[in-house]
């Protein structure tokens, strides 16, 4: 009897798709969710459109999971604290200013 080889899949081929999915779903996801943010549905409340910065700061993350999952955890969590603090220090000063948001 002949040894025969078996055809196996390779679990390359799946984990390069998984790469590529994350990749795309990324790049939708800050590109879409920058010209939300920007554009929007003409929120008024200061903290809804602080927190429709993080649509972006996902998908910023996700990008790089696909390189590297320290890197992703590392830049989302310091993204997300610096937005954060720059758009919540904004919105104080422009409601000592006594503008109407």
């Amino acid at each position: 009897m002949k040894y025969e080889r078996k055809k196996i899949k390779s679990r390359r081929m799946d984990s390069l798709l998984d790469v590529y999915i994350w990749f795309y779903t990324g790049c939708i996801l800050v590109i879409m969710g920058s010209i939300a943010t920007v554009i929007g549905p003409g929120v008024k409340d200061p903290l809804v459109r602080t927190l429709n910065t993080e649509i972006p700061a996902v998908g910023v993350s996700l990008i790089f999971l696909t390189y590297n999952s320290t890197i992703a955890l590392l830049t989302f969590i310091a993204a997300t604290t610096i937005i954060t603090l720059i758009l919540l220090r904004a919105i104080v000063r422009l409601e000592e200013m006594g503008a109407e948001l």
